[in-house]
């Protein structure tokens, strides 16, 4: 399989479990107190809901689907709306590695750089917006 594919199947195997999802928020809000603050008065299962859907399309998007999401999402994100730091990008992928280790029994190295591969030019787009 390529790695797009490979990735595919691991986040399949990740969301079989909500867990998945509550564990990458207690990891990435651990990972900065001013993340945490901008997760303070969020409806959490909404926001699980929404980043189930935008790691889809992070993979959608590297398997060849339109980026126009992923563009949305980066003017939803830029200094003008949500005003998300482009440095928390790096947290962010790091708190989802976490979560991968934690949840996808088939997890290896390999795997991790395949997430990285596939997941960067998305994140790159929605940083870029900034």
């Amino acid at each position: 399989m390529n790695p797009t594919d490979n990735v595919f199947q691991s986040y399949g195997r990740c969301c079989r479990d909500e867990q998945f999802f509550i564990n990458f928020y207690t990891f990435f809000m651990d990972s900065s107190e001013q993340i945490r603050e901008r997760f303070a008065n969020t409806d959490m299962a909404a926001q699980r809901h929404l980043l189930r859907n935008g790691i889809m399309q992070l993979i959608l998007t590297a398997r060849g689907m339109s980026d126009r999401k992923l563009r949305a999402l980066g003017e939803s994100h830029d200094r003008h709306h949500y005003n998300i730091d482009p440095a928390w990008y790096e947290l962010w992928l790091t708190a989802l590695m976490k979560a991968v280790r934690h949840h996808d029994p088939e997890y290896s190295p390999a795997l991790e750089e395949e997430w990285h591969e596939v997941l960067r030019p998305g994140i790159d787009l929605i940083r870029g917006a900034y």
